[in-house]
């Protein structure tokens, strides 16, 4: 079907929960057509029926490229085009790096970072040739601030941001933005169902990584963010005349960007002279 060319046509990755339904309902609400997708698409059959028209429901596993080209392909064979694409699925997980098993590492990055690489070479054809398009790529304060416990979790979200960084270089003069979203902690079920952990533990990290296990974990339900709201200042920031490279999501996460980057700066300060007088 045709659209408008007022309206704008989004792809939505894990929409089923959380921020994802947010920037779904969000962008729906703006009188966008959305691709929302999810693992499971009868997660979706509300939205469809609360915005009828608007939503195109699709399966998708990030980890599956064969799904990831048949999803870009039924939303150009509906819509014609792409303008934006949310990447938002990804989960959490838990160990010590020593304890972190090999196929759930994996897995990890395969759904936190090569997924979303793979749906962004997706949709640049398209985007390319309208010179134009916007890619929102959600990371979290983790990769500003990596707990202990946290470290692969932080290592596929700052790998994400790093190649959003050389992504929107190669991109700009093309009319694509790129915007890289740190999220704090919002009322999702990223600390319930999205939340694994390795079955391996190591009683030297009882103190540190032992502590941010699930077991110890009792944030969820209770967290300060609000979704709905979180997913409307995004697309406010993404949509706005000059939207920022990275959007700090929340009070929390301003506080931990705010005392990370002033005890760096304290770290660092004692090494600067040395640090520039290594030149030939």
């Amino acid at each position: 079907m045709g659209l408008e060319q007022t309206k704008k046509v989004w792809l939505v990755t894990g929409s089923s929960s959380g921020l994802g339904r947010s920037f779904v309902k969000a962008l729906a609400e703006q009188g966008n057509f959305v691709a929302a997708t999810a693992r499971n698409k009868d997660t979706l059959q509300d939205l469809e029926q609360q915005y009828p028209g608007q939503i195109l429901a699709l399966t998708l596993d990030v980890t599956q490229k064969d799904q990831i080209r048949r999803a870009v392909q039924a939303v150009m064979d509906a819509a014609g085009q792409i303008d934006g694409l949310v990447n938002n699925a990804g989960y959490g997980y838990r160990a010590a790096i020593e304890e972190g098993a090999e196929e759930e590492v994996d897995l990890l990055f395969q759904t936190n970072f090569f997924g979303p690489v793979s749906l962004i070479k997706e949709v640049l054809p398209a985007m390319r040739r309208q010179r134009s398009g916007a890619i929102v790529n959600i990371s979290s304060i983790a990769a500003v601030n990596t707990f202990a416990g946290s470290g692969y979790y932080g290592a596929s979200k700052s790998a994400l941001e790093g190649i959003s960084s050389a992504l929107q270089k190669e991109v700009q003069p093309l009319g694509i933005r790129v915007m890289v979203v740190e999220p704090g902690a919002f009322r999702t079920d990223f600390s319930g169902r999205s939340l694994k952990q390795s079955k391996i533990q190591i009683s030297d990290y009882a103190q540190t990584a032992g502590l941010r296990r699930i077991e110890h974990d009792h944030t969820h339900g209770t967290q300060c963010g609000d979704p709905d709201k979180g997913a409307k200042l995004v697309l406010e920031a993404i949509q706005s005349s000059n939207p920022p490279f990275k959007l700090i999501l929340g009070k929390d996460a301003w506080e931990v960007y705010q005392q990370k980057t002033q005890l760096q700066t304290e770290e660092m300060r004692p090494w600067l002279e040395k640090s520039r007088d290594t030149c030939f």
